[in-house]
């Protein structure tokens, strides 16, 4: 217990009081911060993954097509070496261009005809066996860039195979 005393005894000197240092033991806050960074880093989403909404047909669609129209479509054709070619029309009758996946590239071809064409244009997008995977999904965000919202994934003909060889 603390004592108090009462002596009036004063020499003309002057007591200077006795301080003790402080010690406090941060161990236990250290260790409620470590677990606290823990418990938020456990329970956060870090980043959501961006995905890019692919409407697929019903399976009792998949027999009905819909029609297009020559002068309102265009072939892109992906092929090695990041090399884009592209026609207008559903044949290859027609002029076959090259471009790449620059701005000026596919993303110039693709506002020009539908800037020409309108709302009814319409991609249709072959891949050869040489093509990477990462040249398709370079299309399908160009196609999302210039809003195109009328797209189809399709297989590549052998028309399509013989003129690319002669390219």
């Amino acid at each position: 217990m603390a004592e108090i005393s009462a002596s009036d005894k004063n020499n003309g000197s002057k007591k200077r009081s006795h301080k003790l240092s402080t010690k406090i033991d941060m161990t236990p806050m250290v260790d409620l911060g470590f677990l606290l960074i823990t418990f938020f880093m456990l329970t956060t989403t870090l980043a959501k993954p961006v995905i890019l909404q692919l409407n697929m047909p019903d399976k009792d669609d998949l027999g009905q097509t819909s029609p297009v129209r020559c002068s309102e479509s265009l072939n892109v054709v992906l092929d090695d070496q990041n090399k884009v070619f592209y026609y207008q029309g559903l044949e290859c009758n027609s002029k076959v261009n090259s471009t790449d996946f620059s701005d000026n590239g596919i993303r110039k071809v693709l506002f020009d005809y539908k800037r020409r064409i309108g709302d009814n244009f319409t991609v249709v997008i072959k891949s050869t066996d040489k093509a990477k995977y990462r040249n398709m999904i370079d299309l399908l965000d160009e196609m999302k860039i210039t809003n195109n919202r009328r797209y189809a994934i399709v297989n590549i003909t052998s028309d399509d195979e013989k003129l690319l060889s002669i390219k």
